[in-house]
């Protein structure tokens, strides 16, 4: 099976830190038809944009790294025989019933990293 990323544009994300179950209870649900699919390979829901940081070569600014209707709300993993399967399986994501869109990507390379849980810093900041 091939994996294929799929990015979530909607206006913003429905996932801020103080959202109860029944904000995101449509998202959750997608996710547990994906998962009963045995589609999904792993997902990220990414909190709103008032919430983003974005760094440049020239600074550091609040805000999203770009200012456009629809943002990266999100992003899951899925895999799927071939991309029509993917465009199948990405057409049930509710941010197309919302007003947003989905962009499926095929995925080259890269997975989960395993990491040491110790205590650790950014690279070149000192503990």
């Amino acid at each position: 099976m091939a994996q294929f990323g799929v990015l979530i544009y909607v206006g913003d994300s429905a996932h801020a830190p103080e959202a109860s179950s029944d904000d995101i209870a449509e998202c959750d649900s997608h996710a547990d038809e994906m998962t009963a699919a045995d589609a999904m390979v792993g997902a990220w829901a990414f909190t709103p944009r008032s919430m983003a940081t974005s760094v440049r070569a020239d600074g550091v600014t609040a805000g999203p790294f770009v200012d456009v209707t629809n943002i990266v709300a999100g992003f899951y993993i899925i895999e799927a025989r071939d991309l029509d399967e993917a465009i199948e399986l990405a057409r049930t994501n509710p941010a197309l019933r919302a007003g947003g869109g989905v962009e499926i990507r095929p995925i080259h390379s890269g997975g989960m990293v395993e990491r040491n849980c110790g205590d650790r810093a950014a690279p070149g900041v000192a503990v």
